[in-house]
């Protein structure tokens, strides 16, 4: 059983696409968005220093820790065969490699980014190519 602190909230918007439920990892602005063309394959958005990182959809942690350059404290999360999601920045990491994660659950506490900005970056990989999330988050 998941520990109450961990556990989803009941108000939690959802989308499904591609048979996975998928959540907002984090509330706040959205500071940048998808951008290949420019850089970005990711959605940076506004966290207060400590705030929940959510997963944003059911699935196995592949990585936890903080040995990738230029991301901080990372996790990355595999949904199913197609499907990673990236969490940059945390302040805390509450999940370890291979732990099985539901769709909203507390994974870690935002912490801040480059710019010295409490924010999360948020990434997800299909078949190894970033894609952008807004097509798999539910509306905001």
């Amino acid at each position: 059983m998941i520990p109450p602190s961990t556990s989803p909230p009941e108000n939690l918007k959802t989308r499904l696409k591609d048979g996975l439920s998928w959540n907002w990892p984090s509330q706040g602005k959205l500071l940048k968005g998808f951008d290949p063309k420019n850089g970005s394959t990711a959605l940076d958005i506004s966290s207060p220093l400590g705030s929940a990182v959510r997963a944003a959809s059911k699935g196995t942690v592949v990585y936890s820790g903080s040995g990738l350059k230029g991301y901080g404290q990372l996790i990355i999360v595999k949904h199913g065969e197609a499907y990673l999601t990236a969490y940059a920045f945390n302040t805390q990491i509450l999940v370890k490699q291979g732990d099985e994660v539901r769709a909203g659950q507390l994974i870690a506490r935002s912490g801040e980014g480059p710019s010295r900005k409490p924010m999360l970056r948020f990434e997800v990989r299909k078949n190894g190519k970033p894609v952008n999330p807004l097509g798999l988050l539910p509306p905001a």
